[in-house]
């Protein structure tokens, strides 16, 4: 598979959020449309709907095109585990505000990066 990670950084510079920009750059793979698979991903942006709280849309995005495209529940959990312990390894944290560094001021990863782990981390689980 010929990486499409520069097409997921670009989209996240055009617009899109850290879900949108990873599942969107996959979706045909995935065998749906870029429309339906963006607004199916817009409520994950910056830490599921605004709040930082959650997982890093990036990763959500990533683990989306996996259920999709591996239609079995036992791989696509076991992929994810992987590339979620893989962005940790890497980040310190799956944590969109631990990334971003809102309590300690501490800036772990900036959004374009997360984007580009988690597309890259999803191509590995493809192969």
């Amino acid at each position: 598979m010929e990486s499409k990670v520069k097409e997921a950084v670009q989209r996240k510079m055009c617009g899109y959020n850290c879900a949108q920009a990873v599942a969107c750059t996959y979706c045909e793979q995935a065998g749906l449309d870029e429309e339906t698979v963006k607004n199916l991903t817009q409520g994950f942006a910056v830490g599921m709907g605004g709040s930082m709280e959650a997982t890093c849309g990036a990763i959500i995005g990533a683990v989306n095109i996996l259920g999709l495209i591996n239609k079995n529940p036992q791989k696509t959990m076991q992929s994810a585990r992987r590339i979620i312990s893989r962005f940790k390894e890497q980040n310190g944290t799956v944590i969109c505000k631990e990334l971003k560094g809102i309590a300690d001021g501490v800036v772990r990863r900036e959004c374009i990066d997360c984007v580009k782990d988690a597309a890259l981390l999803l191509e590995d689980e493809l192969k």
